[in-house]
């Protein structure tokens, strides 16, 4: 039979991006050549592969399927009940999980609606949880609160109190924890961080949580990818629910997962499924879920185990090339991915540090410290190596890396003074013409450009920017 021809009003139903949209497509390439030409250190992120890219971008995405594989409130979604179940199954495998243990909800459009859905399941609106204070390198689902405002939702509705690192060591302090959960008698406590450079005590951690009778959850976003290559202590030994992004070590798309526990007798399988749909969420992003399926079976592969151990010894020959110069590092190095530099011996701000590295083609953010006062203008800066290695880089280009951020913060003091006072816009004008930043970032971009590109082929870039 003979196919009909395509109405005038749907012609651009199956047009290249290119040809449809080119300002888009001018944004999506000019990031790609962004992406090549720098050094990309920012923790949270990476580059995940290309099977992940084209399964995100599939007609999966124009079905609406709510509900759970078997039990949806839409037809015609036989295969996405396959995907989703084979998805599951994957999850499960990547981290050596037993199914009759063991759950997984694949569904959460993110890590931070993975955790408020678990929070939902796990305890009742003003009910008491304990997570790690941001300025610790906690998360802001953790329950995070300043003095004037709750910040995040976790706080708005659930009481929360805060564990935190000793500033002298840059450790969590056990022995506090434990006593203020003596007096504050959580309901939920929370480990798991987004800058702490250090393995979580769980055992202790689940210890405290059984003498008040509350759930351990563990959000385990920046090492899930350590954990499935198996160079990170597992939390599922010890938690009660798990949940991760999908898009940092772990190198696929941008989602979130909620592991839960099947045999404890509280029905969490159900209370987790419920709360991520209908309470939190609609319909799945059925491409994204097989993009995550993707992810999840190059995590299970002897090739992700190499790959994760190779991101450790990154970071921490990175962590020493840095003490080399001198400079402080939260708790003194790293046991994972990151590293959180203390720029405040320098008298430098996180924010002034990531500002100079931009411009240079180094991207890493501001972090705060232990006993900083602001996130805008923190005293320290955040770095990981999980996005250099996944560009093939080793131990002795992490030597390189060191230099290049040494001679960055250097360049940095000599423009502070030069400024001629602390605010931003004067240091930026100061940078304004600088020659060494010229040259720093020459330098930096033929050194990217050097290595592979994961996910695409820069030779096809077609950008409408030079850097």
């Amino acid at each position: 039979m003979a196919v009909k021809p395509v109405d005038s009003w749907n012609t651009c139903l199956n047009t290249t991006l290119e040809q449809e949209d080119k300002e888009v497509f001018a944004i999506v390439e000019n990031e790609k050549l962004r992406q090549w030409s720098g050094l990309e250190l920012i923790a949270s992120e990476n580059f995940t592969s290309q099977a992940v890219i084209e399964a995100n971008g599939t007609p999966l995405t124009n079905k609406y399927s709510e509900g759970l594989p078997g039990a949806r409130y839409y037809g015609g979604n036989e295969f996405i009940d396959e995907l989703e179940q084979l998805c599951r199954k994957r999850a499960l495998d990547a981290f050596g999980l037993n199914p009759e243990q063991w759950g997984v909800n694949v569904q959460p459009y993110s890590g931070s609606t993975a955790n408020f859905a678990a929070l939902t399941a796990l305890i009742q609106p003003q009910d008491r949880l304990m997570g790690l204070d941001l300025p610790s390198g906690g998360h802001l689902t953790h329950g995070y609160q300043t003095n004037k405002k709750k910040i995040s939702s976790s706080s708005i509705y659930f009481q929360s109190m805060p564990y935190q690192v000793d500033p002298a060591t840059g450790l969590i302090d056990y022995k506090r924890l434990e006593e203020n959960a003596a007096l504050f008698r959580p309901k939920l406590l929370i480990c798991g961080a987004s800058a702490y450079p250090r393995e979580f005590e769980y055992d202790t951690m689940r210890r405290i949580a059984d003498q008040h009778g509350a759930y351990l959850m563990c959000d385990m976003a920046h090492i899930s990818g350590l954990i499935a290559g198996k160079q990170a202590i597992s939390p599922f030994d010890f938690c009660d629910v798990v949940t991760t992004t999908t898009h940092k070590t772990l190198r696929g798309p941008r989602a979130g997962l909620i592991f839960f526990r099947r045999d404890k007798g509280d029905d969490l399988e159900n209370r987790i499924n419920q709360a991520v749909f209908p309470s939190c969420q609609g319909g799945p992003h059925n491409n994204t879920i097989a993009a995550v399926a993707v992810a999840l079976k190059q995590a299970g592969s002897p090739e992700f185990q190499q790959y994760a151990k190779q991101v450790i010894a990154n970071a921490n020959k990175l962590a020493e090339v840095l003490v080399g110069h001198g400079y402080k590092l939260s708790s003194g190095g790293t046991s994972n991915h990151l590293i959180l530099w203390d720029l405040k011996p320098q008298k430098l701000t996180g924010s002034k540090v990531e500002r100079i590295c931009d411009m240079v083609h180094i991207t890493i953010n501001k972090n705060s410290i232990a006993g900083d006062k602001s996130a805008v203008t923190p005293g320290g800066v955040r770095l990981g190596a999980n996005a250099l290695t996944s560009r093939s880089m080793k131990e002795e280009d992490m030597v390189k890396v060191g230099e290049y951020l040494h001679r960055t913060v250097q360049i940095a003091l000599k423009v502070q003074e030069q400024a001629g006072s602390k605010l931003m816009k004067d240091f930026v004008a100061a940078c304004e013409g600088n020659e060494e930043i010229a040259q720093l970032k020459k330098e930096v971009v033929e050194f990217a450009r050097s290595y592979p590109m994961p996910g695409f082929d820069p030779t096809t870039i077609k950008s409408t920017v030079s850097i």
